[in-house]
């Protein structure tokens, strides 16, 4: 069974036009060609086009999938490339998780601190602190209060 451009569109969650560019961009040389020169996408190259979306959607450029693409079109002679170019992707990902959490927490605090009934206390202490270092580094409030 085969699937058209717009049935995979479908499936995966991304416009016929995003394939094209994938296509263009070097991302789909498994994906063949009917008669008439119209894509035909089978369950493997659904497959593989789920990793690509999920490369992408993890951060990894563009020329980095595009050389994954090519190490698995070169065949099982590249599966050591493919591991050390997906372990790097991965320990990037697990980077850029750490910087996540800890903006996360951040976000969590300011959520409390919001959320406790004496808000606007912490907030005007807050507010007080701020105040103070700029005007004890003789810098201009750019707090404006409005009432």
């Amino acid at each position: 069974m085969t699937y058209t451009i717009k049935e995979v569109a479908t499936k995966v969650g991304l416009t016929a036009y995003t394939l094209r560019f994938y296509d263009k961009q070097g991302l789909l040389p498994f994906v063949g060609r009917d008669q008439s020169g119209y894509r035909d996408f089978t369950e493997g190259d659904l497959h593989l086009l789920h990793t690509i979306i999920c490369l992408k959607n993890t951060g990894m450029p563009i020329s980095h999938i595009r050389q994954y693409i090519d190490y698995v079109m070169q065949g099982p002679q590249s599966i050591e490339q493919r591991r050390q170019l997906l372990n790097t992707h991965r320990e990037a990902i697990l980077a850029q998780q750490v910087k996540i959490m800890a903006n996360l927490k951040e976000i969590d605090f300011k959520l409390d601190m919001y959320s406790d009934p004496a808000a606007s206390e912490l907030v005007n202490e807050e507010l007080a602190q701020a105040k103070a270092e700029k005007e004890a580094e003789g810098l201009p409030d750019p707090f404006i209060l409005v009432d």
